[in-house]
């Protein structure tokens, strides 16, 4: 626990490149590795023993959710007849899998990016977590204080603005602040767009920002007074 109000409080979502780059996590497509994607190993259920139980609607809704694919009954379908010879259990078997199962190609992106990003999202708990992070976060935060989070695709982002906005609704405190445009953060942290191709991970990724406008406890206790 904090040991005061916090000035601001950042969330940096997803997983990182350290995890990615050892195979033995199973996060990456482009090593071969145990299908894993735990964040902790000693926890919860692997990737591969919850594709080998699900049905292809299950297997389908969270891809369609958590990944946005366009093809996510195709994938769903193509795991279940898969598993029917042999279980899945290797990131380069599943990758392969989908990139025969998915149509159409997003410039710059592997096929199986949408649904590797579902299935960690999903075994994780990663907008559950998120969500708790959040309201979490506004119980430390001081009187102007920011609350700033950094994701990585659309699914992250709608969660943080609807949360913002139910809580900018029930506490006037909290104000929404203007979602940082991509262009201005290319400098951010001493890297200048020559560097960018040295790191093939870093892009331009969503930001969204809400500010802490007065005290959130004498809020609550005038509105309990009302």
């Amino acid at each position: 626990p904090a040991a005061g109000p916090c000035r601001g409080v950042l969330f940096d979502l997803g997983v990182s490149s350290p995890q990615l780059d050892q195979p033995a996590r199973g996060f990456s497509f482009r090593a071969d590795g145990p299908l894993d994607m735990r964040m902790d190993p000693m926890r919860g259920e692997a990737v591969s023993a919850w594709l080998a139980r699900a049905g292809v609607e299950e297997i389908r809704q969270v891809i369609a959710t958590y990944g946005e694919e366009r093809f996510a009954r195709r994938v769903a379908q193509a795991i279940v007849a898969a598993r029917e010879h042999a279980p899945i259990e290797r990131t380069v078997e599943l990758a392969e899998l989908v990139a025969r199962a998915v149509r159409t190609r997003e410039p710059g992106k592997h096929p199986a990016t949408r649904t590797f990003q579902a299935l960690r999202m999903y075994i994780n708990d990663e907008l559950g977590q998120l969500e708790r992070g959040l309201a979490a976060a506004l119980e430390v935060l001081a009187p102007s204080g920011r609350l700033v989070v950094i994701g990585f695709h659309s699914v992250e982002d709608r969660l943080v603005k609807q949360f913002i906005a139910r809580h900018a609704q029930l506490d006037p405190a909290l104000a929404d602040l203007p979602a940082v445009p991509p262009s201005s953060r290319r400098g951010c942290g001493g890297s200048g767009a020559s560097s960018v191709p040295a790191k093939p991970r870093w892009r331009a990724t969503p930001g969204r920002a809400a500010r802490c406008c007065g005290s959130r406890r004498r809020s609550r206790e005038e509105d309990a007074g009302d």
